[in-house]
């Protein structure tokens, strides 16, 4: 396991959620692909990571997801529901905070 990985369970439905609230609809790859190019490929993500967290964010009401077809293919396109952006914004915020009292703590003492 790569130890970047390590650390995305307990992050990656904040992650999804801040990438659909910034670029609206998107389909699963999509959001791989975002996580890869925005963090320089620091955060790889798998189908096998995205996809049931897509899945468990829609059963939690949090998103909704439509079909399109595209080039012959259908496609899911998921996106956040307005009735979710208070609890994304304060899953955020809560992330935000916690990451900056990660790096009080391991910030090298001189």
């Amino acid at each position: 396991m790569d130890s970047t990985n390590k650390f995305l369970s307990g992050t990656l439905n904040t992650i999804v959620l801040a990438l659909l609230q910034e670029n609206g609809r998107m389909y699963g790859y999509e959001i791989c692909q975002k996580t890869k190019e925005k963090t320089d490929d620091g955060i790889l993500l798998t189908e096998g990571a995205i996809y049931p967290t897509l899945h468990r964010l829609e059963k939690e009401g949090l998103i909704n997801s439509s079909k399109e077809k595209v080039n012959g293919r259908t496609r899911k396109y998921y996106c956040i529901n307005d009735s979710s952006i208070v609890e994304i914004k304060s899953q955020i915020d809560l992330l935000t905070q916690f990451t900056g009292h990660l790096r009080i703590l391991l910030k090298p003492t001189l």
